[in-house]
């Protein structure tokens, strides 16, 4: 089990790469037409769907790597490069096409599938929050580790359902200008943690390097 501010370190990455904020606009785009209990219903889907993608994340990700014979600091490194793409473009206030492409919004279908793709994966929970939680599940084999990790998944996921909650507020008061300085901010500790991530993978894999 690792020490509690390693835990609120995972909750802020986390935080970071999903950047609820930073999807506000893309949810409402997206469920511009709804009436108010299929936004609702869609809210509700997106939530249950981005935790369960996490815990299976959490709990299936150490048998995935063996199965496929995948090293933990070769998966540190690619995730790293993986989310370090992704916080360029959020320093640029772009939306990454690694987590949501064009084509995924126009193929959307119903309601329930909205929430789901591109909503719930791979707008949220997409390539870099499955790679995180997966590379900081590594991080200890304890029961504890993984109880706490979960409630990371389920702190995030509230937040998450708190922010789309406010999604009519939010409209009327804050600017896209606010919601692109909230992602850039998002986007340099995504870096941070980014580099971490890929120097933590190349001790790992070079031990002479040390």
């Amino acid at each position: 089990m690792l020490e509690f501010t390693e835990y609120a370190k995972i909750f802020l990455a986390l935080v970071a790469i999903v950047n609820p904020l930073g999807a506000i606009p893309i949810v409402m785009a997206l469920t511009a037409d709804a009436s108010d209990e299929e936004f609702k219903r869609t809210i509700k889907v997106t939530v249950v769907s981005v935790l369960v993608i996490l815990l299976a994340a959490l709990f299936t990700g150490e048998f995935l790597l063996g199965l496929f014979g995948i090293s933990v600091n070769s998966f540190r490194v690619a995730g790293g490069i993986l989310l370090l793409l992704m916080a360029l473009s959020m320093l640029h206030a772009r939306q990454s096409a690694i987590t949501f492409s064009k084509e995924e919004a126009s193929s959307a279908g119903s309601r329930d599938s909205v929430a789901v793709v591109p909503i719930s994966m791979p707008l949220l929970a997409g390539p870099g929050a499955i790679s995180t939680v997966i590379i900081y599940t590594q991080k200890s084999p304890a029961p504890l580790h993984y109880l706490f990790m979960g409630l990371d998944i389920v702190l995030l996921v509230l937040l998450l359902w708190l922010a789309f909650l406010a999604i009519p507020w939010i409209s009327r008061h804050i600017t896209q200008t606010g919601i692109n300085i909230f992602s850039r901010v998002m986007g340099l500790i995504l870096a941070a943690i980014a580099v971490e991530f890929i120097a933590g993978g190349i001790k790992g894999l070079f031990p002479a390097l040390t």
